[in-house]
């Protein structure tokens, strides 16, 4: 079990990933050489819910490519909560094999302890990432000012990178607003 970890502004812990993902050096890629990195990091907030088991799977299909690493981050109200811990272990070590043999990218994956939101931001913050992709429930303008969005709070608050919010399943391909062209009208 990895040990409980502080930082200045919030306690964390990292996960051990399988070894059943193999390690295999990085990819040499002739036309980033010198002082260009290969590869991005991306952070993928993940919970247990189906929204963001949506989100991660749109990541690895349209977003993800050869040599990036993702960053699994679970958010929780304790780091120290051993049953918490190992339900959030398994969540991402699942989330790693399948990201391994459906888009061959490591990951590391990282049990944050605090408000979601803000523990994302501050992750960011940390990783410096090309973006940040999370799902969201799809509630509408309304309920999420009264209730509260973590995507919301992320997409506010946080500068080091764009974000991306996938909507959940249950919108489909369609579109929140209705776009139509000039002079097409709806009967």
């Amino acid at each position: 079990m990895e040990p409980l970890k502080e930082d200045e502004e919030y306690s964390f812990r990292e996960v051990l990933l399988p070894s059943l993902i193999p390690v295999v050096p990085e990819p040499e890629l002739e036309r980033e050489t010198g002082g260009r990195r290969r590869g991005r990091d991306v952070i993928i907030a993940v919970d247990h819910g189906p929204n963001s088991k949506h989100a991660f799977d749109w990541a690895l299909a349209h977003f993800c490519r050869l040599a990036d690493t993702l960053h699994l981050v679970h958010a929780v109200s304790s780091v120290k909560n051993d049953v918490v811990y190992e339900s959030s272990q398994a969540l991402m070590e699942k989330l790693a094999v399948e990201a391994f043999q459906v888009a061959m990218v490591k990951c590391i994956a990282r049990v944050v302890e605090g408000e979601a939101g803000t523990v994302i931001c501050k992750e960011a913050e940390r990783v410096k990432p090309a973006a940040v992709i999370m799902g969201t429930r799809g509630r509408s303008l309304v309920r999420s000012m009264l209730q509260g969005s973590i995507s919301e709070h992320c997409f506010h608050n946080c500068k080091s990178a764009p974000i991306i919010i996938v909507p959940g399943k249950e919108a489909g391909e369609e579109s929140i607003v209705e776009w139509t062209r000039s002079g097409d009208s709806k009967p």
